[in-house]
């Protein structure tokens, strides 16, 4: 074919730049930050992060503390850079209100799983509650529940009991900081057992199904969750978080350096500590303490989470690049 019949216009397509498809706007690059959002029942935590994937258009996004899909409240959501964030975010404190059932087992220890055991619990007083709860307050060893994400021996624990095979899951330390007892009270459509209306506040780790399963089983009447509200992680608590439906109608991080400031304590370094930082590497520090602290620059960027080691400062996570 020579070139002037090559050149020529296609059958119904007009020629010239009147014909060409407009080129596409490159999206701009989604902000580095947080989102903090109230999840809602029913949604696994995997669930909200791809609805902020497609929210800011990128699919770097993650989630710090893992919330069950009958739970609700506080996810933290990192965005591009601020997923360096999360693997020390989900290392902080965390606060819960919940209803505890005593009176009922589950096989998952909440309200998701089939009742296996009932005993009354409404002739249970508050003086026993009140031991069996302080009993489960301070540092404890705690056995998760076996329907969690925990690997044994590579297999998630869940698959394990949904393939019914018997086996134990290893206590590990937590630590409860507080667990109150607001209300106890006998519901009129399930005789024979107690609920009891909490607040923990705990370490990370921390399973609250498996303090009211341990509170239960020490009461003898056995007891699983009913309702779990995730009510702060860290600095982030529920005023600041907002639903999927507020995010749909107005989506927008909290910029890194914010969400880096409110989370770990603050170092201003100069600019040739800045420099250096920025490149990777190892300075000299002050005596800053124990755990991560932000790094930032002269002009207020966030350059990176250090620890201080035999005065210098370890690079734990870095955000120059």
């Amino acid at each position: 074919m020579s070139e002037a019949a090559g050149s020529g216009p296609a059958p119904g397509r007009p020629s010239g730049a009147a014909g060409a498809r407009p080129a596409r706007t490159p999206r701009p690059p989604a902000p580095s930050g947080l989102v903090i959002v109230d999840k809602p029942a029913g949604l696994t935590s995997h669930g909200v992060v791809a609805r902020v994937r497609r929210l800011a258009g990128t699919r770097r996004v993650g989630h710090a503390g893992t919330l069950d899909p009958m739970a609700t409240g506080v996810l933290v959501v990192g965005v591009e850079k601020a997923t360096r964030l999360l693997g020390h975010l989900a290392l902080t404190e965390k606060e819960y209100t919940a209803t505890i059932r005593l009176g009922q087992s589950t096989v998952t220890d909440d309200a998701e799983g089939e009742v296996t055991a009932a005993a009354p619990a409404t002739g249970v007083a508050r003086e026993a509650v009140d031991a069996g709860v302080a009993a489960l307050t301070g540092p404890i060893l705690q056995v998760p529940s076996k329907v969690s994400a925990i690997k044994v021996g590579g297999v998630r624990s869940y698959t394990r009991v949904r393939e019914g095979e018997e086996f134990e899951l290893a206590a590990r330390p937590v630590t409860v900081h507080s667990f109150t007892v607001h209300a106890l009270r006998e519901p009129a459509d399930v005789p024979g057992v107690l609920d009891l209306d909490v607040t923990v506040v705990c370490s990370s780790g921390t399973y609250i199904r498996a303090l009211a399963r341990d509170l239960g089983a020490g009461l003898g009447a056995g007891g699983h969750l009913t309702a779990l509200r995730r009510t702060r992680v860290g600095p982030y608590a529920l005023p600041a978080a907002r639903t999927l439906e507020q995010l749909e109608e107005s989506f927008a991080v909290q910029p890194i350096e914010e969400a880096a400031a409110a989370a770990f304590p603050r170092w201003d370094v100069d600019v040739d500590q800045a420099r250096l930082l920025g490149n990777g590497v190892r300075i000299a520090a002050p005596a800053l303490g124990e755990g991560p602290h932000a790094a930032f620059g002269p002009d207020g960027r966030l350059l990176a989470l250090v620890e201080e080691k035999s005065g210098q400062a370890r690079i734990v996570a870095g955000f120059a690049s």
